[in-house]
């Protein structure tokens, strides 16, 4: 179950970032905008098992200071030339090499083979994602969108957790129930900002937003850190 989310979310990361890659070489800068933060809520939903291939992810999704310069490409050096720059100028090479590697990220999902407690930690991997990057806002730092990734991440890790939580029952029926509680009060706190791509700007939060969310991001990820143990204890 977990692997065909996996797969299908692969899928439509070529697929979207094909379009936006498309926007970019035809120097529609409006466009490209606009298709930024949607093309990249396929990867955000897998990214544990995008970091797990060791090369892709960087190429991908590494941000300014991450790599040498001359090696930063991916989505994020193409949002600095957007919002930074506004231009899609020189940057024709670099969209290129994005679709061709979100191709091969794909391509190797295909092959990939999990057990429950790596889709189980993923799931905590995710939300990890969140707390180290989205809720700071240094991930999307030239274009505010760091909510519409953070959203992403919430549904890649409920993803998984569904897909272990049949065990869970099994195994801790009250722990099961902790868990989709404090998932749902996460949707409750980030549904003030908005859904989808229809996001206010990680800008246009205070410091009291930005906590609230934390707090919650941690109170989920408490519990959900104990589910790979209690299935397999």
């Amino acid at each position: 179950r977990y692997l065909a989310f996996v797969q299908q979310q692969a899928d439509l990361l070529v697929e979207r970032t094909g379009e936006f890659v498309d926007a970019v070489l035809a120097g529609d800068v409006a466009q490209a905008q606009e298709l930024f933060a949607w093309s990249r809520i396929p990867y955000e939903s897998i990214e544990q098992i995008a970091e797990s291939f060791g090369d892709l992810d960087p190429a991908i999704d590494a941000r300014e200071g991450d790599v040498p310069m001359k090696d930063w490409g991916g989505f994020h050096r193409i949002e600095q030339a957007l919002w930074v720059d506004g231009t899609t100028e020189g940057m024709d090479e670099i969209a290129e090499q994005l679709l061709a590697d979100v191709t091969t990220l794909r391509d190797r999902i295909a092959g990939i083979e999990v057990d429950v407690v790596q889709i189980a930690n993923g799931s905590t991997e995710l939300l990890n994602e969140v707390s180290a990057s989205k809720i700071t806002g240094e991930e999307d730092r030239y274009s505010h969108t760091d909510l519409i990734d953070f959203e992403a991440n919430l549904n890649g890790s409920e993803a998984a957790f569904r897909a272990v939580a049949p065990l869970l029952e099994e195994a801790d029926p009250d722990l099961k129930a902790d868990i989709e509680q404090r998932f749902q009060e996460v949707r409750d706190a980030l549904a003030v900002y908005g859904s989808g791509t229809e996001y206010v700007l990680y800008t246009d939060l205070t410091p009291a937003d930005t906590q609230a969310l934390s707090r919650a991001i941690d109170t989920l990820a408490e519990p959900l850190s104990q589910v790979a143990s209690t299935i397999v204890a």
